[in-house]
């Protein structure tokens, strides 16, 4: 696992309003078996959000809202391959955090 890649949403049943997660977690800790990850929710499902935690990317075509407040483990047991790795915006997924936890 990379860190900032992109995973279809292990729980297929929600996939419709969170098609993905995005792992956080640092890949020195690839031996554990969950990874620290947010939702990448259908940005049509959070018409209102706060844009400093929540910001806006496209995966895959789709347009997706991270939700940093909702950050948890996710097993990485059932995971399938990266679906894209968004690397290229983690000083906006950093931002995010440290908007969440205080750093803003």
């Amino acid at each position: 696992m990379a860190h900032f890649d992109v995973y279809a949403n292990p729980d297929r049943s929600e996939r419709s309003h969170t098609p993905f997660v995005l792992d956080l977690q640092n890949s020195f800790l690839d031996m554990l078996d969950t990874f620290v990850a947010v939702p990448l929710r259908a940005a049509s499902f959070m018409p209102s959000r706060i844009t400093q935690v929540h910001p806006q990317f496209t995966v895959a075509g789709q347009e997706v809202v991270m939700d940093a407040p909702m950050m948890a483990t996710f097993p990485k047991r059932g995971l399938g391959p990266p679906v894209t790795n968004l690397r290229s915006e983690q000083f906006e997924i950093q931002d995010a955090l440290d908007a969440l936890f205080g750093e803003h």
